[in-house]
């Protein structure tokens, strides 16, 4: 399967090394990036070809799929492209910056009458999000009633402003507990907390949230983006007979002088590694078969609807009001 990459910052270029040393049955022939220096670099890694802009990576003959890891006001208008060529597409989160927007991206897969686009929440590729998963398809908690949640960044660049806590870093905690729970969140409050001095005075960090679900569960998230002393992803499900929390993957401990020490991830590169491996994998081995499985344009749309309403609490309890699910997703597959 032949793969076009638009978008080599970061993520992008961490996908192109990913699809070409770590995933079978696919090879990257195709990328762009306004920074043509930065793309013919990354290019070089595979020997893919160099575009001058993102729709000739759609437009690409020889591109059976597309990447999307451009920044989040280019994808739905990518993704709306990648549907209308008929190419599937994995598209880095967010699906759209608005709630308007993924809609149409939902709306225009409807009218293809296939799913075509799966939305890079790769959280639902990680091991210990895949146990917690796995107890409670079982019912070995019995019936979840809450949900904790904590992402703590080490520190985010000076372009992480205003609401992109919610945007950029709660969307992650808001697609794994609607998946965990296969449950839509109906309600999102933000809860004012101390301004920690170390973020800039234009990034209210931390952040505290408050999610409902259709079924009346309640989710606390916490975001706090300049926490400093590690990566730390957290998830607990409180049920009426135990609880199962997120298991982290293991970097050994170090007993010394009276204490216990173990070492946590920096980022989340280094954090969600497999992830994002298993992610590529498992969307190149479904679009070889002719099929689209995975986080879906609809979860996409949720979760952006539900970040939207997020940002516009201040303080209040804010529905989210959700446009109707259309058939094309009933049933889909999860990871």
């Amino acid at each position: 399967m032949n793969v076009g990459v638009i978008g080599t910052g970061m993520i992008g270029t961490e996908h192109v090394r990913r699809l070409t040393s770590r995933v079978a049955g696919a090879r990257v022939t195709a990328v762009f990036d306004v920074d043509t220096t930065r793309a013919v670099t990354v290019g070089a890694i595979a020997g893919a070809t160099v575009h001058r802009e993102a729709h000739d990576v759609v437009d690409d003959p020889a591109v059976d799929a597309v990447v999307i890891a451009s920044p989040g006001d280019t994808h739905a208008d990518l993704a709306l492209a990648c549907v209308a060529a008929g190419k599937p597409v994995l598209c880095e989160k967010p699906l759209a910056t608005t709630s308007g927007a993924a809609l149409k991206v939902v709306e225009a897969e409807v009218t293809y009458g296939r799913r075509l686009v799966q939305v890079g929440f790769m959280r639902r590729y990680d091991g210990g999000y895949r146990q917690v998963k796995a107890a409670l398809a079982g019912g070995r908690i019995g019936d979840p009633l809450l949900v904790h949640c904590v992402h703590r960044n080490v520190s985010v660049p000076p372009t992480f402003t205003g609401d992109m806590s919610l945007t950029d870093s709660l969307v992650h905690e808001v697609d794994a507990c609607r998946w965990l729970l296969g449950q839509e969140i109906v309600a999102a409050t933000v809860v004012d907390v101390p301004h920690s001095p170390l973020a800039s005075p234009e990034l209210r960090d931390p952040r505290l949230v408050l999610l409902e679900t259709e079924r009346g569960i309640v989710v606390d998230a916490e975001v706090f983006v300049n926490a400093r002393y590690g990566y730390d992803v957290r998830c607990e499900v409180v049920g009426t007979t135990g609880t199962v929390a997120l298991d982290a993957p293991s970097t050994g401990a170090v007993a010394l002088d009276g204490g216990r020490v173990q070492a946590l991830a920096m980022d989340w590169q280094a954090r969600f590694a497999q992830a994002y491996v298993d992610e590529l994998q498992a969307w190149a081995d479904a679009v070889r078969r002719g099929t689209a499985e995975g986080p879906s344009a609809w979860d996409g749309y949720a979760a952006t609807a539900v970040t939207e309403a997020a940002v516009a609490s201040r303080g209040t309890r804010m529905r989210v009001d959700l446009a109707e699910r259309p058939s094309l997703y009933e049933g889909q597959s999860s990871p």
